[in-house]
């Protein structure tokens, strides 16, 4: 049955502040990332190394300075990475941070995104308290908390030590997108659930969903900027010359073997659960409306979605489907999780429109 409490209107109104709040302070994230990228492409590292082949770029010659007696490394600072693929290229010089000045303004970026995200997470949860329920019962609440969960994952790999700066800008960028949909199109009063939403199964099911699909996002990003990044060694290899700016862009990034690697990573890692996820939606969906199995819109995408990563993770263990061919694969595995996402919630009739968007 629907529940009795009713709505906390002060904390509703405070989590439509804290979620504002959070919009503005990833825009100076926003900024503070593309003050990275700019000023961090003007290094002489950066210029030095986009100039070099891959194979030279290997060899750079390391100088030994003398200063008072003591003997000085003086040397690009440049993280590489094992290949996965055919070529053994470095990570571009920028993928770490870049310049001294460049670098200052990453971390800038970085503290601000982390501000913006408890500022999100508190908007979040006061959304939960103020309706004493999972904060995801329709697309507005599901929407705001999708994009906490991703940055809370891009921070999370930070925190572990991984290489994923250069994540930062195209997530901050797709958070703000995410939040400004939420807050125009798909704004929604907080409510009580409708009695098909009442049930353990909305924290159990929705919420692996929802990590799932943020986890997915970073791996569609590293997919495709794996692509942009592989055309960009290719070129390279062949004796090509890529104008300033996709220099100054590709050296921003690890090299396509790291980035392919992460996606791969990723997204194997993930299958798993989204695989749980399909199981405890049927589950749910045997408790409220006496099946398992209905063929509902939702139900056939999530499938969908499934067998696209399933597709993805077998083409990398075949001969012959590695890289940009399994790559493909992924980015629509990945478009068929966002129609899931928005198409069927706002444009397909089925059981699971019940929530309004």
């Amino acid at each position: 049955m629907i529940l009795a409490a009713t709505t906390n209107e002060s904390l509703a109104r405070m989590s439509d502040l804290l979620i504002y709040s959070s919009m503005a302070v990833y825009t100076l994230a926003f900024f503070a990332h593309i003050a990275e990228w700019v000023l961090g492409s003007r290094s002489k590292v950066g210029r030095t190394a986009a100039a070099l082949t891959p194979r030279a770029a290997a060899a750079v010659t390391v100088q030994v300075k003398q200063a008072g007696g003591t003997a000085v490394l003086d040397k690009p600072k440049v993280v590489t990475r094992a290949a996965a693929g055919s070529r053994d290229v470095p990570d571009g010089p920028g993928a770490a941070g870049g310049t001294v000045k460049g670098d200052l303004y990453g971390r800038i970026a970085v503290s601000l995104t982390v501000l913006a995200f408890l500022v999100e997470a508190s908007g979040v949860v006061s959304r939960a308290l103020a309706v004493q329920r999972a904060p995801w019962g329709n697309m507005y609440e599901f929407s705001t908390t999708f994009s906490t969960v991703a940055v809370g994952a891009y921070l999370a790999f930070l925190v572990a030590g991984k290489n994923v700066r250069w994540i930062g800008l195209p997530l901050v960028t797709t958070v703000l997108l995410d939040l400004g949909m939420a807050t125009t199109w798909l704004k929604t009063p907080s409510d009580q659930l409708v009695p098909a939403l009442d049930s353990y199964w909305l924290w159990i099911h929705v919420s692996t969903a929802i990590f799932c699909g943020a986890v997915f996002y970073l791996g569609a990003v590293a997919t495709l900027l794996y692509l942009f990044r592989d055309s960009y060694e290719n070129k390279l290899a062949t004796g090509g010359n890529p104008g300033a700016f996709a220099r100054s862009v590709m050296e921003r990034l690890p090299s396509a073997a790291s980035l392919d690697k992460f996606s791969y990573r990723v997204n194997a890692a993930v299958f798993p659960l989204w695989t749980f996820t399909i199981i405890a939606g049927a589950i749910w969906a045997g408790d409220a409306w006496g099946r398992y199995w209905g063929w509902d819109a939702k139900e056939v995408w999530s499938f969908i979605t499934w067998v696209g990563y399933a597709a993805y993770l077998h083409a990398r263990a075949t001969a012959g489907w590695k890289g940009r061919k399994a790559a493909y694969i992924a980015l629509i595995a990945f478009a068929c999780f966002l129609f899931n996402y928005y198409g069927v919630n706002i444009f397909v009739s089925s059981k699971h429109s019940y929530a309004g968007v």
